[in-house]
């Protein structure tokens, strides 16, 4: 899995005022937890954060919150209701020898039996949820989609990718190949 470096400053200031403060400057709020670790509260540049949020890949996060180097995945944001800017950031920290959970991107290759026939490809997953160790972590899921028929699926419970394990219910359809107008007669 790829990493991306952001530097954070530490933050003593808590709370709705505090975290106001630190967002007129520019900054988000961020916090990083778990693992036996305590928690480390910090903010971090808008534009750093832009780079990890508005995009559809998963990242290991390397903090360097003022020479303090942490790793974590993002795993909560949180943005405002109106104007839709990013308020807050909460990463997981990740430890070597322990699983850890992230959001990892679905890639779907081949050219389905089904769509050749005149089916109509639904991707109904963009992400899975996996846990595994840092190490075992893939930038995304590819599923072969190259012997999928007409009205058939792949579900999360068809999937296996070697040390992983799969969050999502195992009933969950993935992908899908729809009946069209053009495959009723068929």
């Amino acid at each position: 899995m790829q990493t991306i470096q952001i530097k954070g400053v530490k933050r003593d200031n808590f709370g709705k005022k505090g975290a106001k403060d630190i967002r007129r400057e520019g900054l988000i709020p961020c916090v990083i937890y778990g693992n036996g670790g305590e928690s480390i509260h910090f903010a971090i540049e808008t534009a750093e954060a832009k780079k990890l949020i508005y995009t559809p890949k998963s990242y290991i996060v390397e903090l360097d919150i003022e020479g303090q180097i942490e790793k974590g995945v993002m795993r909560e944001t949180q943005f405002h209701p109106v104007k839709d800017y990013c308020l807050h950031i909460d990463f997981f920290r990740v430890v070597a020898g322990k699983p850890v959970a992230i959001e990892i991107p679905v890639a779907v290759v081949g050219n389905s039996e089904g769509v050749k026939a005149g089916g109509k490809l639904q991707i109904a997953r963009r992400k899975l949820m996996v846990s595994g160790l840092e190490e075992n972590l893939l930038d995304e899921l590819v599923i072969d989609i190259t012997n999928l028929g007409v009205g058939k699926t792949i579900n999360v419970g068809d999937l296996n990718f070697e040390g992983l394990t799969m969050l999502n219910p195992a009933s969950a359809t993935v992908v899908a190949v729809l009946a069209t107008r053009a495959t009723a007669g068929k």
